[in-house]
């Protein structure tokens, strides 16, 4: 195999990693965040701006996940 090819397609795996490691960590965690939520909603409800602000919070990491990505995509030469 071409050395510049292996690169390549190292290159590419690990720019699936950035950003299917976050997704994962994010899915997980907007689970906890959810249950924790809907049990509090159902208690306080006066609380349903903050639980929905955490919820977002998480979906960051794939962001920057994904501009990570981005980056070492065009570093593809």
């Amino acid at each position: 195999m071409d050395p510049k090819a292996f690169t390549i397609v190292g290159k590419a795996f690990f720019a699936m990693l950035t950003v299917a490691v976050p997704a994962w960590a994010t899915a997980y965690a907007q689970a906890k965040i959810g249950t924790a939520g809907a049990g509090t909603l159902a208690e306080r409800p006066e609380v349903a701006g903050m639980i929905i602000a955490l919820q977002a919070l998480p979906e960051t990491m794939v962001i920057l996940g994904f501009v990570i990505a981005a980056m070492i995509v065009t570093t593809l030469k």
